[in-house]
């Protein structure tokens, strides 16, 4: 069973409907037993990073995610949930994140519209069973302001997308897995990804 965590970030039902379509069981939970005792978590998110941290710790989810990272069970974070895996974000700040990825969360550049809202391709940067079956330049989905920047673990970038710079697209880490785009929303590219990630369980 999947764990997706419940912090009041957003709309998650259609992540949950992809993965009933690929018959997995999952449960929106704030419980933190139920989390440690998932075959993997899932951190969702849409919103602002500020505000997002300051209910994942409110809620005690912090130590929960950092536990449960440690403990090398796979951890997936989408869309604000990636960005939130960093060390900090300067969104209307500069906050705190959780620092299970160096590096930081940063503006999109002004150079192009904001927020990057659309389907985008992805560029394949390093061999991952994360990309299994997935062809050159497929098409994802993204709807974001900010993105990781900057001063960051680039071996950990498994693909890009192009806006206004080099936008990590996917990164892992281990255990730790970000995709800023929605994959739940990507059609079968974003299917096949998440078939990818559960792999990583069994």
């Amino acid at each position: 069973m999947i764990a997706i965590i419940d912090y009041d970030a957003g709309n998650i039902k259609s992540l949950q409907f992809a993965l009933d379509k690929l018959n997995v069981k999952s449960v929106l939970t704030k419980d933190p037993q139920t989390i440690k005792e998932a075959s993997s978590i899932i951190v969702p998110g849409v919103g602002a990073f500020k505000d997002a941290m300051k209910s994942l710790n409110e809620l005690g989810m912090v130590e929960v995610i950092m536990q449960v990272a440690a403990a090398g069970k796979p951890i997936l974070g989408i869309c604000l949930g990636m960005q939130l895996f960093y060390e900090k974000s300067f969104e209307d700040g500069e906050w705190q994140g959780l620092g299970l990825l160096k590096g930081s969360v940063n503006p999109i550049p002004d150079n192009v519209k904001v927020p990057h809202m659309g389907w985008n391709t992805l560029t394949k940067h390093a061999d991952s069973t994360l990309f299994h079956n997935i062809i050159d330049d497929a098409f994802v989905y993204f709807v974001h302001s900010y993105a990781v920047g900057g001063v960051y673990e680039k071996e950990t970038l498994v693909a890009s997308a192009e806006y206004g710079g080099t936008v990590p697209a996917i990164v892992q880490k281990d255990n730790v897995v970000g995709m800023q785009f929605h994959p739940e929303k990507s059609g079968t590219v974003g299917l096949q990804l998440l078939t990818n990630y559960l792999e990583m369980i069994s």
